[in-house]
């Protein structure tokens, strides 16, 4: 006679039986339905639905209509330097879609044709508007005045990119001291003297404003095909020049003033004027490039719109001191 199968010898079916009766009767004891559950979360006290309810922030009125909210720059004030033509021009023009003011600052007596283009593209439905200033980013009591002027329209100064920047491609021994001067008042004083004439009307609104300090990713690498050690130290200079500014700017004080962000971005090698007066001086260069980064091309300054107004939006209302890399991978091999 084939014997009962014992505790340590049951069927197979008769475990899952046994196992699924086992966990039915434990849940009834212990699951409770979620609308009466206590509300918990990790190092934090257990609150009732009712409490919890009640710290509920309100949504911003109107914010069902409103898709992406955080990126809308309606009413706010920008400048951008180096916004003649190039990666400035292009990051202005991304802002001003979004609903801002922008002023473009750059050394040119005239607008670029490229300025008078994107100025036609502006669409007044969007809300915002570009305009044009002759300004020299050396002149530290210049730099204090036009964003004085800036921020007294509407009593405010919400964001500047720092674009304007210069290079010189020499070998290390054949710079001259006139070379080595002329990159570090445009590379390094132009973007300190910007960034504390911005910082000053910001603190004096009390504006929650952001600055965004254009690099290079030349600041953390040595170009290939590209001798330039000034204007890369240059470059590593603005870097930390950021996570300082970022530090001392970052909290609010009794008095409201603070609250102010700074953040670096690096970009890698892009289609711009300056770009191609390298590859002109060496056409193999491009092709160096090129290789050197994991996309195998060379950027476009459109590639860099979204990071403008992430950056300068309350999108990033919790970045500051950071270092943006966008090279198509250039730095990551």
């Amino acid at each position: 006679m084939p014997q009962e199968p014992t505790q340590h010898h049951r069927r197979p079916h008769d475990l899952i039986d046994t196992f699924v009766s086992h966990l039915h009767s434990t849940m009834t004891l212990w699951y409770t339905p979620p609308a009466l559950r206590p509300t918990a979360a990790r190092g934090i006290r257990l609150l009732s639905t009712q409490s919890a309810a009640s710290i509920k922030r309100t949504p911003p009125q109107g914010s069902a209509q409103q898709r992406f909210r955080e990126f809308n720059l309606e009413g706010k004030v920008f400048a951008v330097t180096g916004g003649g033509r190039g990666l400035g021009l292009t990051m202005a023009e991304a802002l001003v879609e979004a609903g801002g003011e922008v002023h473009c600052l750059d050394l040119l007596a005239d607008p670029h044709e490229d300025f008078h283009a994107a100025r036609a593209r502006a669409n007044p439905d969007f809300g915002g508007a570009l305009h044009y200033q002759r300004f020299d980013v050396r002149d530290k009591k210049g730099s204090d005045e036009i964003m004085a002027s800036i921020a007294s329209r509407k009593h405010r100064l919400d964001g500047v990119i720092v674009a304007a920047g210069i290079n010189h491609v020499a070998t290390a021994l054949d710079y001259r001291e006139s070379d080595i001067q002329r990159i570090i008042d445009t590379n390094y004083k132009g973007v300190f003297y910007t960034a504390t004439a911005a910082g000053r009307q910001m603190l004096k609104h009390k504006t929650r404003g952001s600055i965004l300090l254009i690099a290079s990713m030349s600041g953390l690498i040595a170009n290939k095909g590209m001798n330039s050690s000034i204007y890369n130290s240059s470059k590593a200079a603005v870097i930390q020049l950021g996570r300082s500014l970022a530090m001392e700017w970052a909290r609010v004080d009794a008095q409201g003033q603070g609250g102010i962000r700074v953040n670096t971005l690096c970009p890698g090698h892009i289609v711009t004027p300056m770009a191609q007066m390298v590859i002109d001086q060496d056409p193999k260069t491009k092709e160096i490039w090129e290789s050197e980064n994991m996309m195998g091309r060379l950027s476009r300054p459109e590639e860099f719109r979204g990071l403008a107004l992430l950056l300068m939006s309350d999108a990033s209302s919790f970045m500051t001191g950071s270092t943006t890399v966008c090279d198509g991978g250039h730095t990551a091999w």
